[in-house]
């Protein structure tokens, strides 16, 4: 797992799911001496996929950003591992996978594969969903579970995954995903400050096709209880 830098601030980016064009814009606005968090979910979803894996991957290799393992990612390395598109509804289904081709995500494997699950700031941690429970390994796709029985031991835990209209506070958990894809905004939270820095996401015109329109997606942060705007 990650460790922190010596910037003296982080910010941690929500899901990106392939909304490259946000991405730019945020780069645009955040300090350019701070170290960077991408929170996972960095592929599948948006219209630019491709270009958004090169731009967080160069800024991996630059030294400025983490690149965080999320569902998204993990389930494609699984679906790559299992064999072909013809034998593999995850392949067959993944938009990374049509957006790309079999070559370039073979090409992308190994990265993906070796992305962290977490990263340790100082009284903080980053993670895509959070962490089980049972064993506080980080998980990436559990919700309620985490939610309801995080009892602060690491400190703040800020999260992707869920996306909401907003950046979101309960308790000792951050929630960071504002729905991007979805027609909400791409969201930075700096752990050190409590900041939060927001740019437009896709607009409506540039829905990609299949994808359920903002109010659909806001199911689970809506049953999160206690939730209080960041």
């Amino acid at each position: 797992m990650a460790s922190p830098s010596s910037s003296s601030r982080h910010w941690v980016i929500g899901d990106v799911h392939g909304c490259d064009a946000a991405l730019e814009r945020l780069l645009d606005v955040l300090p350019a001496q701070d170290r960077l968090v991408f929170c996972g979910d960095v592929i599948n979803r948006g219209p630019g996929i491709g270009a958004t894996m090169e731009r967080a991957w160069g800024l991996v290799q630059r030294g400025r950003a983490v690149w965080l393992k999320g569902n998204h990612e993990q389930e494609l390395v699984q679906a790559l591992q299992r064999g072909s598109w013809r034998a593999q509804q995850g392949l067959a289904g993944c938009d990374t996978y049509r957006h790309l081709g079999d070559r370039l995500c073979r090409a992308w494997q190994e990265r993906l594969d070796h992305l962290p699950l977490a990263y340790w700031g100082d009284g903080w941690v980053a993670t895509h969903a959070g962490f089980d429970p049972i064993t506080w390994q980080p998980d990436l796709t559990i919700r309620m579970a985490f939610w309801e029985h995080y009892d602060g031991r690491f400190g703040q835990v800020v999260i992707g995954h869920t996306p909401g209209p907003h950046v979101r506070h309960l308790r000792h958990i951050v929630m960071v995903d504002t729905g991007a894809c979805y027609g909400g905004a791409l969201s930075a939270y700096c752990p050190e400050t409590g900041d939060v820095v927001s740019v437009p996401g896709l607009r409506a015109g540039d829905q990609p096709l299949g994808l359920e329109p903002w109010p659909g997606m806001g199911r689970y942060s809506l049953q999160a209880p206690s939730l209080s705007r960041g």
